[in-house]
């Protein structure tokens, strides 16, 4: 299997801006990379439809899997739910509830306020994260034992046979 390819989009409208610089976004990169992903990015846009737009032509551009930060809690203007909702045609609610529960189980009651999504678009695994870069290392630490059989997955691999059975 060739190495995996990943895309981090950062959701900021300030960071956008130019107000101040994102640190979530590296933090994500660096991740990837250290779990042998090829990795493109911080891409740095508005919420809402600039996340869309990006989404959609990662997917056109054959990522493997997608990162966005930022944009999932409850402000006005967290909107990476909603366009990731509409570019993903298949949720994967499993990653979604894991990153909850692991900010719970952290010791972080806002976690239950993320409003972040999970699923496939095409063959493209998309996840919002948080947008705090303490969030992203604790969804590194959820989604780095997964994500390289996610990709092996929607490759068409096949799961792994535990020892003694199958051919």
């Amino acid at each position: 299997m060739s190495a995996p390819r990943a895309l981090v989009v950062v959701a900021s409208n300030r960071a956008a801006d130019g107000v101040y610089s994102d640190r979530g976004g590296p933090v994500l990169v660096e991740g990837l990379a250290e779990l042998g992903f090829a990795v493109d990015g911080p891409q740095v846009v508005h919420d809402g439809l600039p996340v869309e737009r990006a989404l959609r032509a990662a997917v056109e551009h054959g990522y493997d899997v997608v990162l966005t930060t930022g944009g999932t809690g409850l402000s006005p203007t967290d909107r990476t739910p909603e366009a990731t909702a509409a570019v993903v045609e298949r949720r994967v609610p499993g990653i979604e509830e894991a990153l909850r529960a692991d900010g719970l189980r952290r010791g972080v009651p806002t976690a239950m306020l993320s409003r972040g999504l999970a699923g496939q678009a095409g063959t493209t695994l998309v996840v919002n994260v948080a947008g705090s870069p303490g969030a992203c290392r604790d969804a590194l630490a959820v989604l780095g034992p997964v994500l390289v059989h996610a990709v092996s997955q929607q490759r068409g691999g096949d799961h792994p046979q535990p020892a003694g059975e199958g051919s």
